[in-house]
């Protein structure tokens, strides 16, 4: 495969998203949320997924809108249920089916500067795909797919019993508050950015929801704001992967943490206000970051 800027390699769902408003059927997932927010964006990016039959319509849509996407075997797509109250930092899931793993033999021909990794499941990918990925490009990770099983239909907070040597080769982390806590034990964001960063992490992102996030790189925090929405929010489904699309990009474009990490938050609140993903364009972000005065969180 031809070496790219970003390559993210994780499952595409079919889901569920039950509001106080509405259900509504849509594809989903780590690699659907960031690829349709990367398709919006001047970079070389390719998706890495695996679905079943009834989850290429979804891949169909991605390449219409100039997605590169390699898609590999799966008996099943992944199928989640994500139910939200008033307050939609939370979320309730079920899981009703789920997909094949991802090989790492299957993935030896990819290549790119950075792999952006989106596990759903803790058995969706071998921990020993992370340092073979490593030795081509810097590994993002999102943890939270290592943080969860699926038991009678229920998704499961778990430990990452591999996290201590797999986390060495990982430049870039993505965890929320609860992922944090229950990665090293801390409920403090500081203290908890700290011991992902001994363990070898660069890049700490540490998202808070409507608090906005933090991220410790360089022995140093960056509190980043909230912005807040113009509208009423919608669907924060996909909003932890439109961020992180937003501060991948601007982070493989040179921008420094603090830049790349309010482009990130900006981003995701245009998606928060509507259902679906991001579907704006890096203008749109600039002129949010403009004219609109966001509320930082200062870490603890």
């Amino acid at each position: 495969m031809e070496r790219i800027d970003i390559c993210c390699i994780g499952h595409i769902t079919l889901d569920k998203v039950v509001t106080t408003r509405s259900a509504v059927f849509m594809a989903g997932g780590t690699a659907f949320y960031f690829s349709n927010a990367l398709s919006r964006m001047d970079i070389r990016y390719r998706l890495v997924t695996a679905v079943a039959a009834d989850g290429m319509a979804a891949v169909s849509n991605l390449r219409l809108a100039g997605v590169d996407v390699t898609v590999l075997p799966s008996a099943h797509t992944v199928y989640f249920e994500n139910i939200y109250g008033e307050d939609q930092d939370h979320r309730e899931q079920r899981v009703l089916r789920t997909a094949d793993p991802f090989p790492a033999v299957q993935l030896a021909g990819a290549d790119a500067r950075i792999f952006h990794l989106g596990p759903l499941l803790a058995d969706d990918m071998p921990p020993e795909l992370i340092p073979e990925l490593a030795a081509k490009g810097r590994v993002s990770l999102d943890a939270q797919g290592y943080l969860r099983k699926v038991v009678d239909q229920r998704v499961i907070p778990v430990d990452w019993p591999e996290k201590r040597v797999a986390l060495r080769h990982v430049s870039i982390l993505k965890t929320n508050e609860a992922e944090m806590a229950m990665l090293t034990g801390q409920t403090g964001i500081r203290k908890g950015a700290k011991i992902l960063a001994d363990w070898g992490v660069k890049e700490v992102v540490i998202t808070l929801g409507s608090q906005g996030s933090v991220v410790f790189a360089d022995n140093r925090f960056h509190d980043i704001p909230a912005y807040i929405p113009t509208t009423s929010v919608v669907d924060a489904t996909g909003c932890g992967d439109t961020y992180m699309a937003g501060y991948l990009f601007r982070r493989s474009k040179g921008m420094p943490v603090q830049g790349a990490g309010e482009f990130a938050a900006a981003m995701a609140t245009l998606k928060i206000e509507g259902s679906g993903p991001f579907n704006g364009t890096e203008e749109d972000v600039l002129e949010l970051l403009a004219s609109r005065q966001g509320t930082a969180f200062v870490s603890r």
